[in-house]
């Protein structure tokens, strides 16, 4: 594990894991457990030196810190923000591949479609394509993630651009990958089931010498099908890291990623009478030969830990990363009634991204008058090099301008390919986005009742972006200061009250970096500020809740003025509120569980065009979702599993004219391990197969959800 001071080992060791709570809603579950939530443990003893030979055991769904959040150790209780962790044993239990699959399990996120191309959140009423982390650096682009090399994926909800800077509208989505750890590792799996699906993993390390020094590998590949005709997916990836002490106080991280997609972007059905068309689930509107999707990532981290002393500690992480990503759809527009038609169009997109990332964190831990900091001084800095470029898809002779064609909605697969040029409009732009960051924050410990931490960071972001066309350069420099404040209370060391206000902002070069104009390049970035109250709960170390309370307010909307057509004028446009409870851990030894409940409303609070009208509820935003998992071992060879999703009805635009139906949904596993070092596993969902619409990405592209389908597993060690 990385290098901490003994005594911040010794402190971290000594405190229970987060738990959020909210009293009465689970005391049920501590009851359940055999403990009683007004009991007050005894209090910490810090010690010199804590040397871990072994543990027992450690809870399997649920975590107990972060540094994501803080950026520094953490204990979850401490941290004044909602937090949903999904690690590495739930996911291995459920089988996930991909990021959607964990998205299920955290409370207030969602999942809109991303034209079946990219991972595309909905936190808090804000769908993102780039508000993805990798170790707490940025990993932007528009692509679709998997799994395999993950040892947890976080979601920090509400903006908080103090610790990741510009972007993060509803929160960010961080995974936390395995690394080199000096330990032995020799595990893989081995998946076959529905949708032809044929996946493999590896993750092998182990010592080197002396054990100063280890290495450890995680790879993947996978081919499979799906329940929609003529989908294909073909994906690997290979993670090799190298960690080494430099000494007693030093040590070097190094880890190298190359990852590959290729997959049909699936943009599914389109919409009449205001609802979903009624068509059988596997039905591909387009051509699915036409809608190819490359992603290749190549990325390298380089990260160095220095403690000075046992309170003083030096941590640099330096990421390069280069993407290749390149989609072409065919797909499908609005349906017809009277002629029971739908138009088909096409485009396709080319981007590639350079990134260089530096950040430099100084951690110094103090106590001045029997009050203790931990102060953080860091700085980032950042290059993005952006080249895109767009084509739409024409139908007919060379040279026709016929942008779309009209298929039967009885046989919406067609075997027609467009031809692809440029349009009139089409992006062909190069831009360079610079960033310059410092901040500087403390994490103040009063009593052991009150806590508090408040931070402020300067982003200096500039962006330059050249027409390639016309030779045209538009250039914006913004100055983002960003605050963050939260004051914690601990009524007993294992529940945490908490307040917290922070913000972020999105310049108006867009999450993409290609959204300059000439009317928008002099306009302030739009602002995100969060005001949150929650409860945090250890109900035993095994055992957490949580709950949380939100208002996020979105400003500097760029609108057409009214009274002058040819200015655009900034106004407030959106708000959300919502409640968030969260659970996670062990009931009994032998039965852990992962749940959570979301209520949120949102809407826009300032007419922004003829379809975002002031009044309009948000897109893809369930008034009620929840989820709850549970794994039941009746002994050390059998177990069960027994999952339940439900997401209320949503609107699959902002316009709020086509809904999508409420749904409930039920998954299952069995799991049997037929020696120590050999487990089978068993996952079926949509149990009961449910006819659903998982998610969309406007009025006429919503993705039909998966029908039963079942998954065979070998999970091996050797």
């Amino acid at each position: 594990m990385p290098f901490q001071p003994a005594s911040r080992r010794a402190r971290l060791l000594s405190r229970s894991p987060l738990a959020l709570a909210l009293l009465t809603l689970v005391a049920p579950l501590a009851q359940a457990a055999g403990t009683d939530p007004a009991t007050d443990p005894a209090e910490p003893t810090d010690l010199d030196k804590v040397q871990v030979v072994g543990q027992r055991y450690l809870p399997d769904y649920a975590a107990r810190a972060t540094r994501s959040a803080t950026r520094t150790d953490t204990p979850l209780l401490d941290v004044p923000q909602a937090i949903t962790v999904v690690t590495d044993k739930l996911i291995s239990d459920q089988a996930m591949t991909s990021l959607s699959d964990a998205f299920r399990y955290m409370p207030g996120i969602g999942l809109a479609q991303g034209e079946g191309n990219r991972d595309t959140p909905v936190l808090r009423g804000n769908s993102s394509t780039a508000d993805f982390f990798v170790d707490g650096i940025r990993d932007d682009v528009q692509y679709v993630r998997d799994t395999y090399n993950v040892e947890r994926i976080e979601a920090l909800k509400g903006p908080n651009a103090m610790v990741f800077g510009r972007g993060g509208s509803g929160g960010v989505i961080n995974r936390v990958t395995r690394q080199a750890d000096g330990q032995s590792h020799r595990a893989g799996s081995l998946q076959v089931g529905s949708g032809n699906r044929r996946r493999g993993t590896v993750d092998v390390g182990d010592a080197i010498g002396e054990g100063s020094a280890g290495f450890r590998i995680t790879a993947m590949y996978e081919d499979s099908e799906s329940f929609r005709d003529g989908y294909t997916l073909e994906r690997h990836g290979i993670n090799p890291t190298f960690g080494v002490d430099l000494g007693e106080r030093t040590r070097l991280q190094l880890s190298y990623e190359r990852f590959h997609d290729e997959r049909v972007a699936d943009r599914g059905v389109p919409s009449l009478y205001g609802r979903p068309v009624e068509t059988d689930p596997s039905t591909f509107f387009g051509n699915p030969d036409a809608s190819p999707v490359e992603a290749t990532v190549d990325a390298l981290d380089a990260v160095i830990e220095h403690a000075f002393a046992d309170n003083l500690s030096l941590r640099n992480h330096l990421r390069w990363a280069d993407y290749d990503k390149f989609y072409q759809n065919v797909f499908p527009g609005a349906a017809d009634a009277a002629t029971q038609t739908v138009s088909i169009s096409a485009y396709s997109n080319s981007t590639t991204r350079e990134n260089l990332f530096n950040q430099t964190d100084l951690v110094w831990e103090t106590a001045t008058g029997g009050i203790r900091h931990t102060v953080l001084a860091g700085a980032e800095f950042g290059r993005q090099v952006t080249d895109n470029l767009r084509m739409t898809g024409y139908f007919g002779a060379p040279g026709s301008t016929t942008t779309s064609i009209r298929v039967p909605l009885s046989s919406p697969t067609t075997s027609i390919v467009p031809l692809f040029r440029q349009s009139a409009t089409d992006a062909d732009n190069h831009g360079v986005a610079r960033v310059a960051a410092v901040y500087l924050q403390d994490q103040v410990e009063f009593t052991p009742q009150w806590q508090a931490i408040i931070g402020l960071r300067h982003d200096d972001f500039r962006v330059e972006l050249r027409n390639n066309r016309t030779g045209a350069t538009l250039r914006s420099d913004d100055g983002l200061l960003s605050p963050r404040a939260g004051l914690v209370y601990k009524p007993v060391e294992r529940v945490s009250l908490y307040a917290s206000y922070s913000m972020a902002y999105q310049p108006r070069a867009g999450e993409q970096l290609a959204s300059l104009s000439a009317s928008n390049a002099a306009l302030d970035p739009e602002t995100f500020r969060n005001r949150e109250l929650g409860a945090k709960w250890d109900i035993r170390p095994e055992l957490q809740a949580s709950i949380a309370v939100y208002r996020l307010d979105r400003g500097n909307v760029a609108v057409t003025d009214p009274a002058d057509a040819t200015r655009m004028i900034l106004v407030d446009g959106q708000t959300t509120e919502g409640v968030e409870i969260g659970v996670a851990g062990r009931i009994t030894e032998n039965w852990q569980l992962m749940g959570g409940y979301a209520y949120q409303d949102g809407e826009i609070t300032t007419t922004q065009s003829a379809t975002a009208v002031a009044g309009n509820r948000l897109a893809q935003l369930p008034e009620h979702s929840a989820s709850l998992w549970n794994r039941y071992d009746f002994n050390q060879a059998f177990g069960i599993g027994l999952g339940i999703i439900h997401r209320g009805s949503i609107f699959a635009n902002v316009d709020n004219t086509v809904t999508l139906p409420s749904f409930t949904r039920f998954d299952a596993a069995l799991y049997w391990t037929l020696n120590p070092a050999m487990q089978l596993q068993l996952n079926v969902e949509n149990l009961g197969n449910k006819r659903y619409f998982a998610s969309a990405h406007s009025n006429n592209n919503i993705s039909p959800g998966t029908p039963r389908s079942a998954w065979v597993s070998l999970n091996f060690h050797f």
